[in-house]
């Protein structure tokens, strides 16, 4: 049995497992195999990777620099909003770190001690509480098993099944998907750029560059139908 089993393995998971491995028996658990080089179709997170001021206090106070291989150019230090409703834009000092999300994920995994156990590629399927331990149901490569852990951290993101399961009170919330892609450029935008577009989404778009590429993307209402929309969302902000 684990003292404590974590799940996700994202910036918040792999640095609790790392402060808590030399007091306690860990399991880390994450769907994404961040044990190997990530293949082509593998799960990444849709991310634009940008890494805000509170973060960046934190993992100074953590002690920790971002390793070169983790930054991505270019640094800037602007975002332009715009409204394609108002034909209003403005420019705003933001003081954001340009990252891979999936390169810095794997540089805080790498900082883990291989005291902790780690089940890479592998989903949580669900969990039960009884006589002082928690057993939860992992599946990989479609086999089935149990762990066994006194306590369970719920590291899993916005959408968290340890969260879900938790609770007996239903959660309405509103939900949104997020939409992102890549587009090769010629020549990287000086800015970030913020995007509000009520015939899109009553939420917002953005472009970050990466390199010779550029990320697009938008949130949209869970369970609209990119064909119900007046074109697809992604090409509009793209232009």
């Amino acid at each position: 049995m684990y003292d404590i089993a974590i799940v996700g393995a994202g910036p918040a998971g792999a640095t609790l497992a790392r402060l808590l491995a030399s007091r306690y028996q860990v399991l880390l658990i994450d769907r994404r195999d961040l044990a190997h080089q990530a293949s082509p179709g593998a799960i990444t997170k849709c991310c634009g990777g940008l890494l805000a001021p509170d973060a960046q206090k934190v993992l100074a106070e953590l002690g920790l620099g971002l390793p070169e291989e983790v930054l991505v150019g270019p640094q800037l230090f602007v975002v332009r909003t715009i409204d394609l409703d108002q034909s209003h834009e403005r420019y705003y000092q933001r003081f954001y770190v340009n990252i891979d999300r999936e390169k810095f994920d794997r540089w805080l995994v790498s900082l883990v001690p291989d005291s902790v156990t780690r089940c890479f590629g592998t989903t949580l399927c669900g969990y039960q509480s009884e006589q002082g331990a928690i057993t939860l149901t992992l599946q990989q490569a479609g086999s089935r098993w149990q762990e066994k852990a006194r306590f369970l951290v719920g590291a899993d993101g916005a959408n968290s099944l340890v969260r879900r399961q938790a609770t007996t009170t239903a959660m309405h919330l509103r939900q949104y998907v997020a939409i992102q892609e890549r587009f090769r450029v010629e020549q990287p935008m000086p800015y970030f750029t913020a995007l509000f577009a009520s015939g899109v989404t009553d939420f917002y778009g953005w472009t970050i560059p990466k390199q010779n590429e550029l990320l697009v993307g938008v949130n949209i209402k869970d369970g609209i139908g990119i064909e119900h929309l007046p074109c697809h969302p992604l090409h509009l902000l793209a232009k």
